[in-house]
Order: C-alpha cells, then structure tokens, then sequence
C-alpha cells in the first residue's frame, strides 16, 4: 500500500507540468467541440437557406396555379352576379353593390354597355371581363330585330307594302305565300301547319318558330303578310294558373309547365318573364312569344 501511494507522490515541479497537461487537454477538447459546432451551425444555415428556397418555390408554383384557376372565367349572365363572383371578377363592393341594386327594382341588363352604365366598371375591366357576358338568346334576337328594323327603315324600298297594304298573315294560303322571295312549297306549307297547330298565329313574332325560315326570309314574309285578325286567346296568370292550364300553352309541355309552377312556389311568385330563364330546360329563347300567352298579373 505504501508503495502504491508513492506512485501519486509528485514534486512541486511535476505537480505544476500535470495542471498544464490537464489544460492542454482541456483546451484542445473546447476547440474540437467549438470548431464542430461552428461547422455544423454553418451546415445548418446553408441547408435552412436551401429550405427556404424551395418553400419559396413550392409556394411561388400554388400561387401561380391559384392564379391559373381564379383566371379561368366561363361563359355567365352578368345579371346574377353575386359577392363572390363579383369579387373574383375583380369589381369593387361598390360596384358590385350597384348592380344588385339596380337588379333588385326588377330590373336587368341587357348589353356589355348597360352593365357598364350601371355598375361604373372601368373600360379596362369591362373589356376583360365583357367577352365572357352571356345573354339569353332571346335578348340578342330582340336586339338583331332592332337593328334591322332601324336598317329597313333608314333603306326602305318602294317594293314594301304598308301595314295596310299587308295581307293577314293567319288567312294566307300556301300559293300566296310561295309569292315571297325565299319561300317554296316546303317553307310555305311548314308556315300553314304550323299556324294550324296552335290555333293561328297571334303575333308576327311567331314567325321564328318556323324551322328553317331564316332571318332575312321572315323579314320578306313580315314585309308582305302581318296578323290581322289574331284569334283570341285566353292570357293566363302565370302566378295562379295551374300546371294543366300552363301546359296547353303551344310551347310549353306538362313537365316545363311542372318545372315552372314548382318555381312559383319556391320564390312565392314569378315577378319578370326574364326570372323564367333560370328554370332548369326553359326555352328562354322563345320568352318573346311564350310572354303572348301569359300575364304576371
């Protein structure tokens, strides 16, 4: 034992070169362990810096294809414009605003320029957003017959009859109507059966519903020939006539006759021929000469 313990017995000089071994050994440990972590900090700053980047890129491309999907406008009725869509159109609550109350006397937008006028877009977002706007095709019919009729009577030609010159339309037979540029025996005897179908013809407008009489032949037709004695017909309220009564309307079946008294009851009641439009397989094209069969009051 004595002899064990003489091995830790050190001079004053050995003592001393121990303690500056030891702190040798502790320094060089701290400037491992230093140098490490400072390396490894460096490695860490480097992979966050390429993880910021891609996040960065992973965001850029959802925000691109968010932009991608919110660009993509399909066809729609300007009319039934609401908050959201108006928001996503790019229109200001101010805007959007006007048009729902402008909407809400009941009253509806027929043109690009009107949509304008009311809501106070900008021409720059109206050029964008007006090549989408879908009118029903009746609207734009009406609008083509108004353009002709300013066109025919800025260029009206002698060969024209007047109304009173005009022969009745619903008393035409098929030899007179033949008469008529564009029209042979085929055109003429649709025109004859089909004013037999319904009962006569109760305006000139009806004349559309002729297939394959174009727009230029009807108006050859409307220059000679015009309902003169219309038969009479019973104008039913569409907001009390029955789902029978509706279905003997020459263009309307029992099932759209369904369709629109169960919207009736939906919305309480029908306050513009033009709200028929959003009744599901409505033929709003024929809205025009539908409207001569019936009342809102």
């Amino acid at each position: 034992m004595k002899n064990f313990k003489s091995h830790f017995v050190f001079n004053r000089s050995q003592q001393n070169g121990i303690f500056l071994l030891v702190g040798i050994i502790i320094a060089l440990q701290l400037l491992y362990w230093f140098g490490a972590f400072s390396s490894s900090s460096e490695n860490f700053d480097v992979y966050h810096e390429d993880l910021v980047k891609f996040q960065q890129q992973i965001d850029s491309s959802k925000l691109a294809s968010t932009v991608k999907d919110t660009a993509k406008i399909f066809p729609f009725n300007p009319n039934f414009i609401t908050d959201y869509k108006g928001y996503t159109l790019g229109m200001s609550v101010e805007e959007i605003d006007r048009l729902h109350a402008f909407r809400a006397g009941d009253k509806w937008i027929n043109s690009a320029e009107e949509f304008q006028e009311v809501t106070k877009v900008s021409d720059s977002l109206l050029k964008v957003i007006s090549v989408y706007f879908q009118f029903p095709e009746w609207v734009k019919s009406n609008r083509n017959s108004a353009s002709n009729r300013n066109s025919v009577s800025r260029t009206a030609s002698p060969g024209i009859a007047s109304s009173v010159e005009k022969k009745d339309l619903n008393a035409a037979t098929v030899e007179e109507l033949m008469e008529v540029r564009g029209i042979g025996e085929t055109l003429a005897g649709r025109i004859v059966n089909y004013r037999n179908k319904i009962g006569g013809f109760v305006s000139d407008l009806q004349l559309k519903d002729i297939y394959g009489l174009s727009f230029e032949v009807r108006n050859e037709v409307a220059a000679n020939f015009t309902v003169k004695n219309a038969p009479e017909v019973r104008v039913l309220n569409i907001n009390t006539a029955t789902v029978l009564e509706l279905a003997n309307i020459p263009y309307i079946n029992y099932e759209l006759a369904r369709e629109i008294v169960n919207y009736r009851l939906l919305h309480e009641q029908i306050n513009s021929f033009e709200e028929l439009a959003k009744i599901k397989d409505f033929p709003s094209e024929k809205i025009d000469r539908i409207a001569l069969y019936l009342a809102l009051k």
